[in-house]
This record gives structure tokens, sequence and C-alpha cells, in this order.
């Protein structure tokens, strides 16, 4: 299966994308929207987490960039080593599938990589990765870094839906008023992506940034008064109730080595 057939069949396979959703579950339709993966590092212990850390910073973001992923997000929380979230965004179907084997036949990556690629299995490095597969919203086919500031605040947002049709409804309501309601108050995106493969399925994910927590709850404030979110919010194809039944809520910090 080519990438453009694989894109058709995962689009409305992940999501069961309805008429009128705003997406068409079509390969032509996924053209010019990035494909991001999200991983999630799982660690026992903090000196793993600063490990990994200094290890993307070392070898994993520079190979990355020269594989073709331009812009990579290493993510920490401000109140646990564990888990630690790295984002990387595709041009393609086609960078996701070749990533790999670019890795690992770059002889300076895994020369700068070398303590912490050639662990042995007695002593891990991590304990798992965990792994999302998403492309990007029509709404928004690009990432966008919103902000460099120092004390920049990253807040991952995941939505499951209770019903394929509800999850396609929630993306038509961002694709349509949502996301332009974010900008204006403050919420500013880094990307919006349909989970095409992964845990708690059907939903979406998206990450908005911040200058820093005081500009993040005015934000939200903003946003939350604003004439437009209330008069979209109050439109009974919108009911929250009826389109996503659980939210995670992330608030993150960028490591050292993050581009993002």
């Amino acid at each position: 299966m080519n990438r453009r057939n694989f894109l058709a069949a995962t689009s409305g396979v992940g999501l069961g994308l309805a008429a009128g959703a705003g997406n068409t579950g079509t390969a032509e339709a996924a053209e010019g929207r990035e494909v991001y993966e999200l991983r999630r590092y799982l660690f026992e212990t903090q000196a793993q987490a600063d490990a990994f850390i200094d290890f993307m910073g070392k070898a994993g973001v520079p190979a990355l960039n020269r594989a073709g992923v331009e812009t990579v997000g290493v993510f920490v929380s401000a109140d646990a080593f564990s888990p630690v979230y790295v984002l990387l965004p595709h041009a393609s179907m086609d960078s996701v599938g070749s990533l790999r084997g670019k890795l690992l036949s770059d002889e300076t990556f895994k020369k700068d990589g070398a303590d912490f690629l050639n662990v042995s299995y007695e002593h891990p490095n991590y304990s798992r990765i965990e792994s999302a597969l998403l492309l990007a919203f029509e709404g928004m086919p690009r990432m966008e870094i919103p902000t460099k500031s120092a004390d920049r605040v990253l807040q991952l947002r995941i939505y499951e839906s209770p019903t394929l049709v509800a999850a396609s409804k929630k993306i038509e309501m961002f694709n349509s008023a949502e996301i332009g309601i974010f900008r204006k108050t403050g919420l500013n995106p880094v990307f919006f992506g349909e989970t095409l493969a992964g845990a708690a399925m059907p939903n979406l994910t998206y990450m908005v940034g911040f200058e820093n927590k005081a500009a993040q709850d005015a934000a939200w404030k903003a946003f939350l008064a604003h004439p437009e979110w209330k008069s979209l919010s109050s439109q009974p194809e919108y009911a929250k109730k009826n389109l996503v039944s659980n939210i995670t809520n992330l608030v993150l910090k960028p490591a050292a080595c993050s581009q993002v």
C-alpha cells in the first residue's frame, strides 16, 4: 500500500469521517497537511529521564533534523520526570516510514549517541515508548511556533469522543470556527491533529503555546468569555456532552533541546 492509499485508509478507519465534517477521508484531502508522531517516553528514574534529554540534545535532535524532521519538540512536566513527550512533524507519510532507516544509517548519530544507544538489555534507558500518529487538521495544516520565550508554557490537550461521528463533528467545529477564536484570544496554536493510530481512539490532539503562565491564564479567560465562542458552543450540534467524553490536559515545559 503506498502513502496516498494508506492515508486514505487510515483517515477513514481512524475517525470514520462523516460527510459535512470538513474532511473527506481521501488521500487528496491529506495533501499539504503534516503528519505528526507524538511519542511518550516512560522512565523509572530521574536519572533515566535526564540521560534521555541529554541524548536528545547531543544526538537525537540533530539527527532528526538531518533526516528531514525540521522542528523537534521535547517536553517535560513541571512536577514529574516521566513521561517525556517528543513531537515529530513530518512533511509526508513517507517521512514517517523512512525515519528509522535514516537514523540507523547516520554514522554521526550513532557516534554522538553511542553511550545512550548501546546500553545493555539488563539496564534499559527507558521503560517503554508509546506513540500516536496524527494527521494535521485542514484548518491548520502545518505546525507553528508561537513563542520561544524562556518562560514559555505548552499545553497539550487530548479530546476523546464517544463515537466516530462525534469525533468528526468536533474536528468540524475546530476547522470551521474554533481555531480562529483560539487565535483571537491568545490561545496560540502549535498543532491540531486527528489521531490515525494510537490509544483511546477516537480522539483528537492539539497543543497551544504561551509566553508564560500568566499569558496562559489570561488567554483561557478571554476565550471562555468571547462572544463568538459563546455563540458557537451554544449550538445544539456542538454540545460538548455529545462530542467529547474525556479530556486529558497536560501543562508542559520545553526541555533545553526542544525546538518548539
